[in-house]
């Protein structure tokens, strides 16, 4: 009887299961990263609103459609204009707002109910806007409005100057501008939230991300030309609008015009 070589004949049971799922593993993984592969591509809209699936220019008149239906909105981040810039931490309602806002000079508050501004900001600020010193009548006039909330009349520069920071639709409308031709880009991802950003000018006009969860809102926006970064949140989330106590408030029109 011839020898049997080594390695041939007939493999032990337990190599013959090891091997079979071994294999059957395999084939499972291979299953799993076809599926993740998408044998054709995973829908990346799936599970969402949408809007992801829509041309570019429709994607911004559902965000731009959204943001004026909501009610409120909370607004941050920094802002660029005529070469200054303001930082911003608004809450802003169709009736009103309030919030802070900083410049390089100085950090205020400010709050709006119906047509009435009311303005805080500390004694140095007030002795800038009236251009007194601070040992001439500006500056005692500075020192009485220092801290308080300021009634500031409809006709005042001060009031045309920042009431627009407290208006929502015309806030919006003048930051949610994008320049340039629209794409859409990459899927993204904002505090926990899906979206999708839309591109102007390549980039250079402006970048926004619209949620793909829910309504459509703008979430994020670069603003062109390196004009600012803001973010949108708390969509419909209320907003507590009051007059402060009249212990709090000073008028601007009477009772600094008539200080000596």
């Amino acid at each position: 009887m011839s020898a049997i070589p080594r390695g041939a004949g007939p493999r032990p049971l337990a190599t013959s299961r090891r091997t079979g799922r071994a294999a059957l593993k395999g084939a499972a993984c291979f299953g799993l990263v076809a599926a993740l592969a998408g044998c054709g591509g995973q829908d990346p809209d799936a599970g969402t609103n949408g809007v992801g699936k829509l041309p570019a220019a429709k994607i911004q008149a559902k965000a731009r459609a959204a943001a004026e239906h909501a009610e409120t909105v909370h607004l941050s981040g920094n802002v660029v204009s005529q070469g200054r810039t303001f930082k911003l931490d608004m809450s802003l309602a169709k009736d009103g707002a309030k919030g802070e806002l900083t410049t390089k000079a100085a950090t205020f508050q400010l709050l709006r109910v119906g047509d009435a501004l009311y303005l805080k900001a500390d004694a140095a600020f007030w002795a800038g806007e009236k251009g007194g010193s601070a040992g001439g009548n500006g500056g005692a006039a500075a020192q009485k409005l220092g801290g308080k909330y300021v009634k500031v009349p409809a006709a005042d520069p001060v009031y045309k100057r920042f009431s627009g920071f407290t208006d929502k639709d015309t806030l919006l409308a003048s930051l949610l501008g994008l320049h340039g031709k629209l794409a859409t880009g990459d899927r993204s991802d904002i505090d926990g939230t899906r979206t999708v950003r839309l591109t102007a000018g390549a980039g250079a006009g402006g970048t926004l991300d619209v949620s793909l969860e829910g309504t459509p809102y703008p979430l994020r926006l670069q603003r062109a030309g390196g004009a600012g970064v803001v973010r949108l949140a708390e969509w419909g989330r209320s907003v507590d609008l009051r007059a402060p106590s009249k212990d709090q408030v000073v008028d601007y029109g009477s009772r600094i015009s008539s200080s000596g």
